[in-house]
């Protein structure tokens, strides 16, 4: 999978700018808001050359910000000669083309941005499905082009409308056979899906689902936890396409881990609409692990933007959904900060790790085999020589005690009731007892 700056392409210029109103009720600091909104920039390419916190007394409807502001924001493109500018809100579509021609510069505001991140980074069928589909929603609004893919995208669309018909009502009919289309496709993917899942949940798997703030670790944590090694790096949503593999667990019963997109502030509607379908793994899942950047001065805040779009999916301890905290990055915390951390992470009962030391992650799979190792022991007797069903016993459940008498094995297992009923189905000459309580 190749990540790499595409180096023919001319690097693009961005100012980044994030607007801030009195008395908003966000718990981020301003900065730390900026920060996250260069990083998203920093992920397409672009080259920052200026980042700014800007305050906004009251907003203009045309352009957001004042006039002065405007005229000021308009000097900082001409002197640094930008190519783009970044405005880490949501913006109107009058204001986006205001803006556009006030400043004579690319103007993407959060949105754009993130749908543009997650077209460069869907690698599945399914998840560049899932993109259009939602960058075209996001189109729909404005019809504005912003960034020439858009173009490519939409080659020779302007000769197609009929008689008579304006280029916007073209567009607009365009659009909406194409998101039509894409819903359609959409639909057999989510079905398809549905068939894995089934199956999976005809095998006596259970499955455990990662979910977390973008960049919070849930990639290294998933190749530690798995032996993989599936893409993670230090950049945001490095991660789009939801990644299963087999995770052994102490007690020796396999487990099904998924590692799914990371979570934003403000994610935007279209894309969460767009991702249901990938994020059904979270829905479905036996338990989740919130995984956290327990080291971001943000944690809190990023905390509560992931529970928020859990709560969305009906993903809450109140629907008797079976949830645990993963602190991650421990390695970053030291000091007097560490052991206050660890106090917090005790009484919360949260895990403890890093996901690059391996710190706290031999922990973690124990909580993990206790948290799902709730299916009823049974007693098998077996033949001696029967290996292919002691093999699947100790394949599909956990064996906690064996015991030879003469030529019989005795195995005191653990089993869920559809791994049970299929150990009858295949072993009907194995003699089963409940276990003694």
């Amino acid at each position: 999978m190749n990540h790499s700056v595409d180096r023919t392409a001319p690097v693009q210029r961005a100012l980044v700018l994030h607007p801030t109103r009195p008395g908003e009720g966000d718990a981020r600091d301003p900065g730390a808001r900026l920060e996250e909104a260069v990083g998203l920039a920093q992920a397409l390419d672009l080259k920052v050359e200026e980042a700014l916190v800007v305050p906004i007394r009251s907003v203009t409807p045309a352009t957001l910000f004042g006039k002065g502001k405007v005229d000021e924001l308009k000097a900082i493109c001409d002197v640094e000669e930008l190519d783009v500018a970044v405005v880490d809100d949501a913006l109107t579509p009058v204001q986006q083309r205001n803006l556009e021609k006030a400043w004579q510069v690319k103007v993407v505001d959060r949105t754009g941005l993130i749908l543009e991140i997650f077209a460069r980074r869907a690698r599945t069928r399914e998840g560049r499905l899932q993109v259009e589909l939602a960058r075209l929603a996001y189109e729909r609004s404005r019809l504005v082009r912003t960034w020439t893919h858009l173009e490519r995208q939409r080659g020779g669309f302007g000769f197609l409308g009929g008689p008579g018909e304006t280029q916007i009502e073209a567009d607009r009919r365009l659009l909406a056979d194409r998101i039509a289309k894409l819903k359609k496709e959409l639909t057999e993917v989510r079905r398809t899906r549905g068939l894995h899942r089934s199956a999976r949940k005809r095998t006596p798997y259970p499955t455990i689902a990662l979910v977390g703030y973008t960049n919070a670790g849930k990639s290294t944590l998933f190749n530690r936890l798995t032996g993989s090694k599936a893409f993670a790096e230090n950049l945001l949503f490095a991660t789009l396409d939801t990644t299963l593999r087999e995770v052994k667990l102490p007690n020796g019963r396999p487990a099904i881990l998924s590692d799914t997109v990371g979570f934003i502030s403000e994610l935007p509607h279209e894309l969460v609409e767009a991702f249901r379908a990938t994020l059904e793994e979270v829905q479905e899942a036996d338990v989740v692990l919130h995984v956290r950047d327990i080291a971001n001065p943000d944690t809190d805040a990023q905390r509560s933007d992931v529970e928020a779009v859990l709560t969305e999916l009906g993903v809450t301890a109140e629907s008797g959904r079976t949830l645990l905290e993963v602190w991650n990055k421990a390695d970053l915390v030291t000091g007097e900060d560490r052991e206050q951390l660890e106090g917090a992470a005790r009484r919360s009962g949260a895990a403890l790790v890093s996901a690059v030391t391996g710190e706290g992650c031999d922990a973690l799979l124990q909580g993990l085999g206790a948290l799902i190792d709730n299916a009823p022991e049974v007693e098998v007797m077996l033949p001696h020589g029967d290996g292919e069903a002691m093999a699947w016993l100790y394949r599909n459940g956990r064996v906690t005690e064996r015991t030879e008498d003469g030529e019989i094995v005795r195995l005191s297992a653990r089993l869920d009731a559809q791994a049970l009923g299929r150990f009858e189905r295949l072993f009907p000459d194995a003699v089963l007892k409940a276990a003694a309580q």
